[in-house]
């Protein structure tokens, strides 16, 4: 297993925010995570990227101990619901600034992130500042900053929840892309189901706290809790009403 985390424990004052944590993910997979606010999602992956630390438990990836080390160490990716770009740069600076953090040489840098602009369809906007671009297309530059740097944990904290349906589903069909060509590890927590259904490799449940990972699809559909049997049932009871 590429990523484990091994009783992660997190209390704030007088509230446990998560209980004993346990769970692991392979490499190149996806582990989609579905919660409400306030279940503990925000604070997990904080944790795992290393902006907050734990009151008990650890955090393993590739056979290293990561909380041993900094944010700055792990490299480990974290991406908000906002997209945060640097609102001086413009899309290519933006998307190369990782990349000229790590002194990459300029034309390498600029064959990489041309490539990723390509990918991103961002084509004609690459001199662009961050106000003058879509919501979408503000998220996508926040994606290919944080891909090109080939991370080696990306962690997505409700990435679309900003986003009108048609571009949140144009924005979940670029990162299955993109993830695949990218053999990307990656935690992607929503409190949609179906997002979490759509997203996931393997699919987890976070409760108060307590996170569920399951065995398969079929595994968390069949859980009660999820939700999925109740969706399921409201729209057959209105296809039926329909007829």
């Amino acid at each position: 297993m590429l990523l484990e985390v091994k009783g992660i424990t997190k209390r704030f004052r007088a509230e446990q925010v998560l209980q004993d944590l346990h769970f692991s993910l392979e490499a190149h997979h996806t582990l989609s995570i579905l919660g409400q606010s306030g279940s503990g999602k925000t604070t997990m992956l904080k944790i795992l990227a290393g902006l907050e630390s734990a009151d008990a438990g650890e955090v393993w990836l590739n056979g290293e101990r990561l909380t041993d080390h900094k944010a700055g160490q792990r490299g480990v990716v974290y991406l908000y619901q906002e997209d945060l770009l640097f609102p001086h740069l413009d899309v290519v600076g933006n998307i190369g600034f990782g990349l000229s953090l790590r002194k990459v040489p300029r034309q390498e840098l600029s064959d990489r992130v041309h490539d990723m602009i390509r990918r991103l369809e961002l084509v004609g906007q690459e001199h662009k500042m961050p106000h003058q671009l879509s919501g979408g297309q503000r998220q996508r530059v926040s994606f290919g900053r944080a891909i090109i740097t080939n991370p080696r944990l990306l962690l997505l904290d409700e990435p679309f929840g900003s986003l009108d349906t048609g571009t949140r589903q144009r924005m979940q069909q670029l990162f299955q892309q993109l993830a695949a060509e990218f053999r990307i590890t990656s935690l992607f927590v929503t409190h949609d189901l179906k997002e979490a259904l759509l997203m996931g490799d393997q699919l987890g449940l976070m409760q108060q706290g307590h996170l569920k990972v399951y065995p398969s699809k079929e595994a968390f559909m069949q859980d009660p809790e999820t939700g999925v049997q109740s969706e399921q049932a409201f729209w057959t009871s209105m296809g039926a009403g329909s007829e």
